[in-house]
C-alpha cells in the first residue's frame, strides 16, 4: 500500500511507536553522557542514514533550498536538545505536557472555526491528563521544556514549508547533516565520562539505532503527513504521541493507564476525530527512492498549505 493512501493518525501512532522505543536508547546512554551530547549523537545517526539512503543531489544542496533545510534541521535538532535536558530534570509527564504548548499555540493561532478551537482544547486537555503534570523539579527544567515547546513549534511551521517547498525528506538528510556539524561542540561539553565513551562500539551502535528509531522514520513519516494536512491538523495529531507513549507503556513495560489516562486518551481521539480532514490538502507524491536527482524541484520558498 502507498504510504499517501494510509490514514494520517495511523502513520502518527507507527512514527510515535518507533520514537518512544528510540527514547529508551537515550535514556540508556543518560548515564554515560550528557543529554545535549546523546541528543547530538542522535542528530549525527540520522543524518549518517539519510545521507546513505537518499544521496541528494546537486539541486538539494542550492542556497536557497540549503537555507531553509539548515534552518529547519537546527530547529529539530535544538527541540530534542532541549527536550533531553528537560527530563533529565523533570518529570517526565510535566515535561512532555510543557513542550506540547508549542503544537497547540500553532493549532490555535491557525484555527478558523469554534470546531477547530475545541479540537485544541481537547487535544491540550487529554494531553494534560495522559501527562498527569506534576509541577515539581528546577525551574531550568521548566525553561528547557518551554524551549523545547517553542521549538517544537517551529519545527510544525519550518516543517510545512519544507514538505511542499522540495523533496522533503531530501531537505531532512541536508538539514541534519549541517545542524550536526553546526552543533558537533556539544559532544564535548558536560560529558558524565568524558570522551570515551565516544569510542566504545555500542555507544555508536546506539547512536545509529537511535538516529533512525527517534529521528528518520518519525520525522519522514511527517513529511508525508505535512504534506497531506494543513499546520493546525498536524499540530493536533501531534498530541497522539504521548497517547502511543501511554501504549507503548501498557504493552512493553506492563504499566496500567489509570482513569485520568483512559480520559486523556479518548479526549485526544476526539480531538483528531473533530479535526479530521478540515485543512486537508490534495495528497502530494513523495519520492522516497534513493536518487542524486531530485524529482520536485520547486523553489524552497513555496506555498505553506493552509490549515
Amino acid at each position: 500500500m502507498s504510504a499517501r493512501r494510509i490514514p494520517a493518525p495511523l502513520l502518527f501512532l507507527v512514527g510515535g511507536t518507533s520514537m518512544y522505543v528510540g527514547a529508551a536508547l537515550a535514556v540508556g546512554l543518560f548515564d554515560r553522557l550528557a543529554p545535549h551530547a546523546v541528543a547530538e549523537l542522535r542528530l549525527i545517526g540520522a543524518a549518517l542514514v539519510l545521507l546513505a539512503w537518499r544521496r541528494p543531489g546537486r539541486a538539494a544542496w542550492a542556497p536557497r533550498r540549503l537555507l531553509l533545510a539548515t534552518v529547519f534541521g537546527l530547529a529539530t535538532a535544538l527541540m530534542n536538545v532541549a527536550y533531553y535536558e528537560a527530563i533529565a530534570r523533570l518529570p517526565l509527564g510535566t515535561a512532555v505536557a510543557l513542550e506540547f504548548c508549542g503544537p497547540v499555540l500553532v493549532a490555535a493561532l491557525a484555527s478558523r472555526r469554534p470546531r477547530d478551537v475545541a479540537a485544541v482544547v481537547l487535544a491540550a486537555g487529554g494531553v494534560a491528563l495522559i501527562a498527569d503534570v506534576r509541577w515539581s523539579g528546577s525551574p531550568s527544567g521548566v525553561l528547557w521544556a518551554l524551549a523545547a515547546a517553542a521549538m517544537w513549534a517551529a519545527y510544525v511551521l519550518l516543517g510545512k514549508r519544507v514538505a511542499r517547498g522540495g523533496n522533503g525528506i531530501d531537505e531532512l538528510a541536508v538539514g541534519f547533516t549541517t545542524a550536526a556539524v553546526i552543533l558537533s561542540p556539544l559532544l564535548f561539553t558536560g560529558g558524565v565520562g568524558g570522551l570515551a565513551p565516544l569510542a566504545e562500539p555500542s555507544v555508536l551502535a546506539l547512536a545509529v539505532g537511535l538516529g533512525v528509531l527517534s529521528s528518520v522514520i518519525p520525522y519522514v513519516l511527517d513529511q508525508i503527513v505535512l504534506r497531506r494536512v494543513g499546520q493546525a491538523r498536524f499540530a493536533v495529531l501531534l498530541a497522539l504521541l504521548p497517547v502511543t507513549g501511554t501504549i507503548v507503556g501498557f504493552v512493553v513495560l506492563g504499566q496500567i493507564p489509570g482513569a485520568l489516562e483512559v480520559g486523556g486518551i479518548a479526549a485526544v481521539i476526539a480531538a483528531v476525530a473533530l479535526r479530521s480532514r478540515d485543512g486537508d490538502e490534495p495528497p502530494a507524491t513523495v519520492d522516497v527512492s534513493p536518487s542524486r536527482s531530485v524529482t520536485d524541484d520547486r523553489p524552497a520558498h513555496g506555498r505553506p498549505g493552509a490549515a
